[in-house]
């Protein structure tokens, strides 16, 4: 991940879960009364059984004028929208509408400190009115844009349902009507007594005039060109570039976050590109045929967050495989995300075709471990084919490039391996500081460190010697949650005894590692007081279940360490226990999947943080330009 896509995934902590309708329109119920009270001046409001009665008809009121838009506006607008062919949600309507009755009463709670100060009156207070009103219908329509993707025209019908409510009210209950010639007498007197109520209402609604009424249709119209024109402007650079539209984006991350939704999928696939990846399969049998253990490494990545794409991937595998299911992370960044959960079957399928395909060898070498510049790499023959474990700690280090990792499986092959499993250990990491956060690009003084440690290892593997081994497996889900930085895996450990020689491979359901957590986990085992191997790596699967509300979130950052180096520590005692004679084997098949694409994430992610760097001064002009406008009509009128 770089610094850039860092700050795209950054801007999940601004997103929230939307609550439930009732809880919103509750919440909403309880603020209009509050402004009700503080609005309207009913009586006496000493405390007494008759000010208690006139606070209760003050909060009544405030509920009628103000809470009864919002309901309607809550209810209807699912309805509405989804019969224009919108998507919003009940809990989003009733979002939707709470923000558009906070935004009444802000804007009317200033006009009135204004009108204290400066004498300008009632009058005043409802020019501001219609002012909130049109504002409404502005965010309502801009919202219902991004997330329905309804053209203007179809998503002006439901976002103009809390301002229309209000407007009819206020028309009704401020007796306007009589101030317009709606027929003869027999008309108005069936008319008059519904659609003219002011003896019902307060008195401060007396002050409203048919004028208001034509001034919020100039205002919502106005209001409604700023914001297409708002959305254009915005939306251009993405449909030059990348040929899709930010407002699928916008729509896609909320409804992901928010409500855990597959529209960002939809997003997504749209960017894809087609691409061929290796699928490598390592499988574990016990003597009756059974398999024990599964490592399965396609060189994907398992992003980009929560469950969208391949962001569950390893949890998948775990499902998907007989033994114990070891899927550590591969050498491919962000570019090689799947679009779409579906993908995720072609993998898994490429995945048992190799495992058809795989040859069993009762014989294994020795682990080694090599060094070349920072990068370390642990490597185990079974047969003719080896696993690499590649590392860079203690130094910082983030996604390794799939051209690097390609390079570096090839080197090793060279050496006489027929099948190689290259393994980004991922297991150190400064979180999201850092120009570029540890990523290994090819050309980079990283890259050839690690191209030139895999040649080493597959030198020394290609000449040991080889002889029967065991292996022992053991697994605890654990109590830490993804919020926590452990995924559903929990911990697993795989263990090896080759001419007592004991080598620990540690795998932890969690996206890297904070910095010195490795180094200390590998010298407890390897030099602590019980000394239970001679050799160990820890792996993380770089699960990005994990990082659905964060983006940094570390194994290590949120879980005490001890408590982690204990169970780690009890699990490879365990599957020292659990060893048995096994055979093994290796095949690797290719996949043709839809992913990111080349540059295509930094790409979006550049984009996507333009619109939050610009889009906010943006939209204050925007605003600033179009009260400038309201304000010239209504001195013109």
């Amino acid at each position: 991940m770089t610094s850039t896509q860092s700050d795209l995934a950054g801007l999940s902590r601004f997103i929230f879960r939307a609550p439930n309708w009732y809880t919103s329109l509750g919440f909403a119920l309880l603020v209009a009364a509050m402004a009700g009270i503080a609005a309207f001046d009913s009586g006496d409001l000493a405390p007494s059984w008759r000010g208690i009665f006139f606070i209760g008809r003050d909060a009544w009121e405030g509920i009628f004028f103000i809470g009864i838009p919002t309901i309607v506006a809550a209810f209807g607008t699912t309805g509405v929208d989804r019969f224009v062919g919108g998507k919003l949600t009940r809990n989003r309507s009733s979002l939707l509408a709470l923000a558009g009755e906070v935004l009444i009463i802000a804007i009317l709670t200033l006009a009135a400190i204004i009108s204290v100060f400066t004498g300008l009156g009632q009058r005043f207070i409802f020019d501001a009115l219609v002012v909130a009103l049109a504002s409404v219908f502005a965010f309502r329509l801009l919202i219902i844009m991004a997330v329905s993707r309804s053209s203007m025209l179809i998503a002006a019908v439901p976002a103009s349902i809390q301002t229309v409510t209000a407007a009819v009210l206020l028309f009704i209950y401020s007796g306007t009507l009589r101030f317009v010639s709606v027929g003869g007498p027999i008309l108005e007197a069936y008319l008059l007594p519904y659609l003219a109520r002011p003896d019902r209402a307060p008195p401060e609604l007396s002050a409203i005039a048919p004028s208001h009424f034509q001034f919020l249709l100039i205002m919502c119209g106005i209001y409604a060109l700023s914001v297409y024109g708002f959305l254009f402007v915005v939306d251009r650079p993405w449909r030059r570039s990348l040929g899709v539209s930010v407002l699928d984006f916008i729509r896609g991350f909320i409804g992901h976050i928010a409500e855990g939704t597959r529209e960002l999928e939809d997003f997504f696939e749209q960017l894809g590109q087609e691409a061929i990846v290796p699928v490598t399969v390592l499988s574990f049998q016990r003597d009756d045929g059974t398999e024990k253990a599964r490592f399965v490494l396609p060189m994907i990545h398992p992003g980009p967050m929560g469950e969208i794409g391949g962001g569950n991937f390893p949890e998948r595998v775990a499902r998907r495989a007989e033994g114990m299911a070891f899927p550590p992370h591969a050498t491919a960044g962000h570019d090689f995300n799947l679009v779409t959960e579906r993908e995720v079957d072609i993998v898994l399928d490429a995945a048992d075709r190799a495992l058809d395909k795989i040859e069993y060898a009762d014989v294994a070498s020795k682990s080694v471990r090599v060094e070349s510049g920072d990068s370390k790499m642990l490597g185990q023959a079974f047969g003719d084919d080896a696993v690499l474990v590649s590392t860079y700690a203690p130094h910082f280090a983030d996604d390794v490039e799939y051209a690097v990792g390609l390079s570096a499986a090839t080197e090793a092959r060279t050496t006489g391996l027929r099948n190689v499993l290259l393994v980004d250990a991922h297991n150190c990491n400064n979180g999201l500081d850092g120009p570029d956060l540890g990523h290994v690009t090819p050309g980079s003084k990283r890259s050839f460190d690690m191209i030139e440690a895999a040649g080493i290892a597959g030198d020394k593997l290609s000449d040991g010697a080889r002889g029967p081994f065991e292996l022992g497996t053991a697994w605890d889900e654990t109590g830490w949650t993804p919020r926590e930085g452990i995924g559903p895996l929990g911990i697993r450990v795989a263990v090896t005894t080759v001419d007592d020689q004991t080598t620990a491979y540690v795998l932890v359901d969690g996206n890297n590692m904070e910095p010195g957590l490795r180094d200390r986990i590998v010298e407890e085992l390897v030099h602590g007081e019980d000394s239970l191997a001679d050799v160990a790596e820890v792996m993380t699967t770089d699960t990005h279940i994990v990082n659905t509300v964060e983006a940094d979130n570390q194994v290590g950052a949120a879980i005490d360490h001890d408590e982690l180096c204990a169970t780690i520590s009890r699990l490879v005692a365990d599957a020292k226990a659990d060893c048995e004679p096994v055979t093994a084997g290796m095949a690797t098949e290719r996949a043709e999947v839809t992913i990111f694409g080349n540059d295509r994430t930094e790409t979006l992610a550049s984009h996507a943080n333009a619109v939050v760097s610009m889009g906010g001064a943006l939209a204050l002009v925007t605003i600033l330009v179009t009260m400038a406008v309201s304000l010239l009509v209504f001195f013109l009128a």
